[in-house]
């Protein structure tokens, strides 16, 4: 079990810590060389540099630091304490640098929002960031219900995945008001706008969820009091969050769900796909918006799911169905997007699930006859996982068109797999397929690209979304239903 915490305001940044008898002075924004925890066998130490984003002290009265390792996925942030610190090197400060009015103030210091057990540590927000800290805080309060009431007007919230810094919609996004926000959702076709929004410091430390305890990754707005659990518990079925054991036993004994709220529209074996619409069952998709920003870097959380619909692809037993992973998309989508979010848990990635979503996502834009694409820019897993999928289904047909000894183009193949001639053509990029011949632009396939698909195509061939199965009609959506009022 794992070390309980209190939820006591942190120390101040510049609190003095002793170390061997010396004072030591570490403030939010050194940045420093500390330990890396590595597995039993693994006896050498390694030590990377990283940023520390909070400081708290534990119930044990030790002082204990949130640290960025630099240069690397923001997932293997954690809690250090003094001992994994290298305090025998250079330590980086935050450079402090005078306003106009001839104040001091740390550039490199993080603002760490929404965080409710770091509150002595936090920044000092602009006027735009403020306005979304009161609305995660609002989003987080320990009186959020967790059971849908008849007639219930609030509203719920989605996300999507980007990487980096990238704000596609300009730096002015930030000072949406709430009303904004939602309008411009809806019209520009991508979820994330402000991420300013995104926490810097994880509050949950792990989840129970089925049979699997997983270790969360990034922080996602649950209401306050769960950050002192060591473990939040998450019912498989319905989604409800509980702050033990004792009553998510109490709410399993109550609860008659025990499949997604929505219609299944395929089942091959045991893998099944449910269909969800988020004005619908806004309860159900906030509880999964909540989950998935655990373990999803630049999904920030907003206040509704109307204009979305939501796939979860689930594995049958003799108890239900199991969630294993999902991907959100446009109800109505200007750029084109069949795809706005996707997500296979932890506990079942690395066995082809989500390259079983993307199909299935290419899948239902066959049937739509429409040519489809992701919501860019994509998250480091995710192009992954599209590259890998792109060049499986290109190849293929680029080798059934050969041995039919068939000429075709990107326009055809785009045809042919719904996917989008932009996606085809970087593609074939990365394979290095595009060759000059005689003054023009051929696709030419080589040994080693050829070897890859047989590998992959072996590997994946037990992973693969049969048309048969798959019983869905294209949902058509009036004017009025897409005013979400």
């Amino acid at each position: 079990m794992s070390q309980r915490f209190s939820a006591s305001p942190s120390p101040r940044p510049e609190t003095p810590t002793h170390v061997n008898g010396t004072t030591l002075d570490l403030s939010i924004g050194c940045k420093l060389f500390v330990e890396v925890k590595k597995g039993k066998k693994e006896q050498q130490k390694e030590f990377r540099k990283a940023e520390i984003l909070s400081i708290r002290t534990n119930n044990a009265g030790h002082t204990e630091y949130y640290v960025h390792f630099m240069e690397f996925n923001k997932r293997l942030d954690e809690w250090v304490g003094i001992e994994r610190l290298d305090l025998s090197r250079e330590i980086e400060r935050p450079v402090k640098k005078r306003t106009g009015k001839g104040g001091i103030r740390e550039t490199d210091t993080p603002p760490c929002i929404g965080s409710p057990m770091r509150d002595g540590s936090r920044t000092p927000a602009s006027v735009g960031q403020k306005r979304k800290i009161s609305s995660l805080e609002d989003f987080s309060n320990p009186t959020t219900p967790l059971i849908e009431q008849p007639n219930d007007d609030y509203e719920s919230v989605d996300g999507n995945v980007t990487p980096g810094n990238a704000t596609p919609l300009g730096p002015m996004a930030a000072t949406f008001s709430k009303e904004q926000e939602i309008e411009r959702l809806r019209t520009s076709g991508s979820m994330t706008q402000s991420h300013s929004e995104i926490s810097r410091v994880k509050n949950l430390e792990k989840i129970h969820f089925g049979e699997y305890d997983v270790e969360t990754w990034y922080f996602s707005p649950y209401p306050r009091e769960y950050s002192e659990a060591a473990v939040v518990y998450i019912c498989e079925f319905c989604l409800f969050h509980f702050i033990s054991e004792k009553q998510l036993r109490r709410h399993c004994l109550k609860c008659v769900v025990r499949h997604p709220p929505g219609n299944e529209i395929y089942r091959c074996d045991d893998i099944s796909f449910f269909e969800i619409d988020g004005n619908k069952q806004k309860v159900y998709c906030r509880n999964l918006c909540l989950l998935s920003k655990l373990f999803l870097d630049h999904k920030t959380l907003y206040y509704d799911v109307d204009p979305f619909l939501f796939y979860i692809m689930c594995k049958q037993d003799e108890y239900g169905c199991h969630m294993i992973g999902y991907f959100s998309k446009e109800k109505e989508s200007t750029e084109g997007y069949n795809l706005a979010c996707i997500l296979t848990l932890p506990q079942h990635q690395r066995k082809g699930f989500g390259r079983l979503l993307i199909a299935f996502s290419y899948e239902l834009s066959k049937k739509e006859g429409k040519v489809g694409s992701p919501e860019k820019p994509l998250s480091d897993l995710g192009l992954l996982s599209y590259r890998s999928y792109w060049s499986e289904v290109i190849v293929e047909l680029l080798l059934e068109t050969k041995e039919l000894n068939e000429d075709i183009a990107i326009e055809d193949i785009s045809a042919r797999t719904s996917i989008a001639t932009t996606d085809i053509i970087q593609t074939l990029q990365t394979l290095g397929a595009i060759k000059p011949y005689k003054g023009q632009q051929i696709i030419c396939l080589s040994d080693g690209v050829i070897a890859s698909y047989h590998k992959a195509k072996e590997k994946h061939k037990n992973r693969r979304i049969e048309e048969s199965c798959l019983q869905w009609t294209p949902p058509h959506f009036t004017s009025n239903q897409l005013r979400y009022i």
